[in-house]
């Protein structure tokens, strides 16, 4: 058996988590001092880092989910309606199960899913990477997730880690054929975050591709026009095999189960509202959300040249931007598989192109872990004392930014 093939299908559940321990426990240790910097910023400002962790912007949304059901809303001067339908169900029903079955209350409870799923995240993050491109890669991308400048918001009791989780399992489970299995996920991502989309689209474009492949491939001349079609990277050459071998009624029901979940919780706002299949794009709206195609924010960064200080801000968000596009170029050109190229473009062009609140933006992206692989990629290369120096440094600088962050206008 190849180390290839000992990667696709690991011998056993406890195998797997041996090979992915080392990124499980470097990823602890980032968030432990993320966490560590955090208490310290706060106690020596007299906050609560708790409390900031648990109990602020969309974590108290959530907590009123989960304690008072849907219905609650806040009705600004301006004449906006904040409405709490915005936000999808799945983390406030796990708020509510987690209180209902032990003495934590709905804040404790997100607390420690977004704790766990942060852990199922790093793991799903690391099989992804570790399919595509090798255990050393694999590590090297949970490290780099671990250490985003805003990657505090993992530890928050926020839905953004227990939709990567999902996410990621999800694609991992299309890389590998599973189509069932990447239905009931990408199901269940749609109910965590509207972003569920991205994962929906990964799931039915590798599908849909899957089966002109397996049709051309049939065709007399098939040996001939296979080179047209979308080709995966050299490494994970085995998961477009695992694709190709998925019988025809898995990935039909992997894909009728995916949109399943973001198409039952629009419908329902739609019926609770009464205002159809389109009220949940009006609750939005109240909250001054929407899909711009990146006009907004590109007045926003316009707007910051206009006086000498925040012009640097203007720069600042350009090479952010910049950056971005560029990581999804490279990425396109070292041939990542399909799932991952559909799952990271919506998502980003759902973060970029939203007319939402602009300081959300970074946070918006945190999903986007296909991203890093580039990074990823490059610091595999290095040797190890090399690649722990660099996240080494990166990682206090993450934990002293996300204290400093969260102290100040943090992450709505």
């Amino acid at each position: 058996m190849t180390d290839l093939e000992t990667r696709v299908t690991p011998s056993s559940r406890a195998g797997a988590l041996r090979r992915a321990a080392p990124a499980l426990l470097g990823y602890a240790a980032v968030r432990a001092l993320g966490l560590v910097a955090l208490a310290v910023w706060s106690a020596a400002r007299d906050k609560s880092a708790y409390t900031l962790l648990t109990a602020r912007w969309d974590a108290l949304w959530y907590t009123r989910v989960a304690e008072l059901g849907y219905g609650y809303e806040v009705r600004l001067a301006n004449g906006d309606v904040h409405s709490n339908l915005a936000f999808f169900p799945l983390l406030p029903w796990l708020e509510r199960l987690v209180a209902a079955v032990s003495p934590l209350s709905y804040a404790d409870g997100g607390f420690l899913v977004s704790l766990l799923a942060s852990l199922a995240a790093a793991w799903g993050i690391f099989a992804v990477a570790d399919h595509v491109y090798g255990r050393r890669a694999g590590v090297c991308a949970v490290l780099l997730w671990a250490v985003l400048p805003v990657g505090i918001v993992q530890s928050m009791a926020y839905s953004e880690s227990l939709f990567t989780a999902l996410a990621a399992w999800a694609l991992y489970a299309v890389l590998t054929g599973r189509w069932p299995v990447a239905g009931v996920l990408a199901l269940l991502a749609g109910l965590t975050r509207p972003v569920g989309l991205a994962v929906v689209a990964a799931v039915w474009v590798t599908a849909l591709a899957s089966f002109v492949r397996d049709r051309r491939a049939g065709e007399p001349d098939g040996a001939r026009i296979t080179p047209s079609a979308p080709t995966p990277a050299p490494a994970p050459t085995s998961a477009s095999i695992s694709l190709h071998a998925s019988p025809d009624a898995s990935r039909v029901l992997g894909m009728l189960l995916a949109p399943l979940g973001t198409a039952a919780y629009v419908l329902w706002v739609g019926h609770h509202t009464g205002k159809g299949p389109l009220g949940y794009l009006d609750v939005q709206a109240g909250w001054r959300n929407g899909f711009d195609g990146g006009y907004a924010f590109a007045r926003f960064v316009a707007e910051k040249f206009t006086s000498f200080p925040s012009a640097l801000a203007g720069v600042g968000l350009i090479v952010g931007v910049a950056s971005v596009v560029w990581l999804y170029v490279v990425g396109v050109r070292q041939r990542q598989p399909l799932p991952l190229l559909v799952y990271t473009g919506v998502v980003t062009a759902l973060a970029l192109c939203a007319s939402s609140y602009f300081g959300s933006k970074p946070r918006l992206l945190v999903p986007a872990f296909p991203l890093l692989l580039p990074l990823a990629l490059a610091l595999a290369r290095l040797r190890t004392r090399r690649s722990a120096l660099v996240l080494g440094s990166v990682a206090v600088a993450s934990a002293v930014y996300g204290a400093f962050w969260l102290n100040g206008s943090g992450p709505p």
